[in-house]
């Protein structure tokens, strides 16, 4: 018992000292609970043309069949709110994607996470990820106590809001576990309300009418249906965060890589009208909002026109 306690102690003092707003520690074990409700979820279509999201459901379910003899998922939060704010009626992007991409940051902090343990605790086999594999990470961070599973389907806490990126290290390691947090959502429906595309209902998400998926998962043309309901969003939607009442308590993040750039958030409308692609280039070099494309993005602008 001695080491369980020793070794989760070295996790979370590790994980606070890189900058993670938060760590907690839950058991590798498949996710009874969640199996029926993600496969009714995906027979409804609301994965839209998410069609990776099929896949690997399995793996989903089950961390020790990502990580063979995975004994423990350790789930990390980092912070990214921002009151900068861009330009008024310029086409609008997620604060997420105001600076370094957070898949890079993450992961090299994951790496250097992993390093420390290695040093401190011992050889330790497991994996680490950034939003990148069959890992349901807000599941994971809600067993880990980390916060609960909100109304708009995002992670929240009572301390900070949602406004953070939730990662995992998953370990053959077995630690002491936390336990989850109750839910403080209450008769709040402020996110289901505001949704300008009515892609909410509590606690599940229809993600084919998410603004989000709109102008970053879909490849196609986006449906008619949606004109004058994307209020602007270019890239990604916060609204559902930024009327959630619990995100008054967010707090500025201490993580340079993920200031906003000057020359994006002084982008004027005429200047995301004329957009190019050499420009594009070089605004969104390292940024989350590449994962667009040129072609994409200048799509998104197109419609938001129309």
């Amino acid at each position: 018992m001695l080491s369980l306690s020793h070794n989760t102690a070295i996790i979370k003092r590790a994980a606070q000292d890189l900058g993670f707003l938060s760590c907690g520690i839950s058991k590798a074990e498949f996710l009874e609970a969640e199996a029926p409700r993600l496969e009714q979820w995906l027979q409804q279509g609301k994965h839209g043309k998410m069609t990776y999201m099929e896949n690997h459901f399995d793996k989903r379910l089950d961390p020790r069949l990502l990580v063979p003899g995975a004994k423990s998922v350790v789930s990390l939060l980092l912070n990214y709110y921002t009151e900068a704010k861009q330009t008024q009626d310029a086409p609008k992007i997620s604060k997420y994607a105001y600076g370094t991409d957070y898949h890079f940051v993450i992961k090299d902090k994951l790496k250097q996470l992993f390093q420390v343990l290695k040093e401190e605790i011992g050889e330790i086999n497991g994996r680490v990820f950034v939003d990148s594999a069959p890992v349901m990470d807000k599941v994971w961070a809600t067993r880990s106590g980390l916060g609960w599973m909100g109304k708009n389907t995002n992670l929240i806490t009572q301390k900070v809001g949602s406004f953070f990126f939730i990662a995992e290290l998953i370990i053959d390691l077995e630690l002491e576990y936390d336990t989850p947090v109750t839910d403080h959502c209450g008769s709040c429906t402020a996110c289901i309300d505001a949704c300008p595309t009515e892609a909410l209902t509590p606690y599940n998400i229809d993600a084919s009418k998410c603004i989000s998926y709109l102008t970053i998962e879909l490849k196609d043309h986006i449906p008619t249906v949606f004109q004058n309901k994307m209020e602007d969003w270019a890239f990604g939607c916060d609204v559902c965060q930024d009327v959630c009442p619990w995100n008054r308590f967010s707090k500025a993040h201490n993580e340079p890589l993920f200031d906003p750039n000057p020359e994006l958030l002084g982008f004027t409308k005429k200047d995301w009208e004329e957009l190019t692609e050499a420009t594009f280039e070089i605004l969104f070099k390292n940024s989350a909002v590449k994962r667009t494309r040129y072609e994409g993005l200048k799509r998104n602008l197109s419609f938001l026109k129309q």
